[in-house]
């Protein structure tokens, strides 16, 4: 669906411009867009190494270990039908740890791990989600994030002159988020697991 949209957009932008005469605008617009997405590509290589380099000091000075234990009577919570010392469990907790830390290219692999782990918890249906796989979706999706450091880098990148003054509102905007997700999640699990209801 997202495909159809995005070739929907670019199918018009092209008819626009044909229409307007100004056909020569869609060519020049691609390669500054391509131009600019390998300069920023680029440019994020240098911040998502300094920050995988800071998790990495985190990780040796006990911080993750600290702070998913701050966080593991939670996710127990979250997470009833995933035993506290399954691998899925300890996958779970370090993807929800890296995204605290707007890491989520470490957060990645973490979550990929997570879900293959939760696979094998199923004793359903193997093509449909538990419970617990759509819980995590949710909370991967929606993380609260302390440290953004992707946007923090962007705004260095592009000369801001506080870019770390979106700490705050992003904190905020994603603990909002997250909580939505969460509540959602339930509200859901509750309507979808009545009798009657398919």
């Amino acid at each position: 669906m997202v495909n159809l949209i995005w070739l929907g957009m670019i199918v018009f932008g092209i008819l626009a411009a044909a229409a307007n005469g100004n056909i020569e605008a869609v060519t020049t617009a691609a390669l500054e867009g391509a131009g600019n997405a390998v300069k920023t590509s680029l440019a994020l290589i240098a911040v998502i190494t300094f920050w995988l380099g800071i998790m990495k000091l985190a990780e040796e000075a006990g911080i993750i270990t600290l702070l998913a234990r701050l966080i593991a009577p939670a996710m127990r919570f979250l997470f009833p039908s995933v035993p506290g010392n399954h691998p899925a469990m300890g996958a779970i907790i370090m993807n929800v740890s890296a995204n605290i830390l707007g890491l989520g290219n470490a957060a990645t692999p973490m979550g990929l791990i997570a879900m293959q782990e939760m696979q094998k918890l199923n004793r359903g249906d193997p093509r449909a989600a538990t419970d617990a796989m759509c819980t995590f979706l949710a909370l991967n999706t929606s993380c609260i994030t302390i440290i953004p450091s992707t946007i923090i880098g962007i705004r260095v990148m592009h000369g801001s002159a506080a870019p770390t003054e979106v700490v705050g509102t992003t904190i905020f905007a994603t603990a909002c988020g997250m909580t939505v997700a969460i509540v959602a999640d339930r509200l859901f699990r509750i309507i979808f697991s009545r009798p009657g209801r398919n």
